[in-house]
C-alpha cells in the first residue's frame, strides 16, 4: 500500500494525525527498500524494466487515478488516450480505449472490472449515447454495473467520453 493509500485509508478512519504519520513511516520504508533493491550496475534491460508507468496509464494532470478508501476502490475518469493523445476513431474506440485504460488502474490495485459497482460517465455528444453504450457493454465483459452517464460540453484533451468506476474489493 502506497504512503498515500495509507493516508486515504486513516482519513477515511477520520484521523489526520495518524494519516501524516502514517504516510511519513511509509515514505521511509520505501526509500530504504528502494535503496535496497536498486540495480548495482546500470544496463538498458535494467532501466527499461525500472521506467516510469506506461503513458497510456499515467494522469494527465493533477490527481490521482486510482485510489483505495478501505474496502473501495475509486478510479478517477478514463479518457480513450493513449501516450497522452485521444485515440481516433470515435466515441467507439475512444470508449473501448477508456476501458482499457480502467481495467490497468483496477488492476494496478488487484482489481478486476468484476469489482466495479458503479460508473460515471461522461458523453460530450447524447447523440452518441448508442454507439458509446455498444463499446462499454463489449468491454464490461459482461458485468453490469449501476451506471450514470452525463451529457457535458467538454472533457479535457478534447475527448468524447470519460468513465469513473467505484469498485468494490474488502480487504481482507
Amino acid at each position: 500500500m502506497t504512503h498515500f493509500q495509507t493516508g486515504v485509508v486513516a482519513l477515511y478512519a477520520g484521523d489526520m494525525a495518524t494519516a501524516k504519520k502514517t504516510a511519513k513511516k511509509i515514505a521511509k520504508k520505501s526509500a530504504k527498500k528502494s535503496a535496497k533493491t536498486a540495480p548495482k550496475k546500470s544496463s538498458k534491460s535494467a532501466a527499461k524494466k525500472s521506467a516510469a508507468p506506461a503513458k497510456s496509464t499515467a494522469p494527465l494532470g493533477p490527481y490521482t487515478p486510482v485510489v483505495r478508501a478501505g474496502d473501495w476502490v475509486i478510479v478517477s475518469g478514463q479518457l480513450g488516450v493513449v501516450d497522452g493523445k485521444v485515440v481516433s476513431g470515435g466515441v467507439a474506440k475512444q470508449t473501448a480505449q477508456a476501458v482499457v485504460n480502467l481495467k490497468a488502474q483496477l488492476a494496478s490495485v488487484g482489481c478486476s472490472i468484476h469489482d466495479v459497482k458503479k460508473t460515471l460517465c461522461f458523453l460530450t455528444d447524447m447523440d452518441t449515447f448508442t454507439t458509446f453504450n455498444t463499446a462499454y457493454v463489449a468491454g464490461f465483459d459482461g458485468s453490469r454495473p449501476a451506471r450514470s452517464t452525463i451529457g457535458v460540453a467538454s472533457l479535457p484533451f478534447g475527448g468524447a467520453v470519460e468513465i469513473e468506476a467505484w469498485a468494490f474489493k474488502p480487504l481482507r
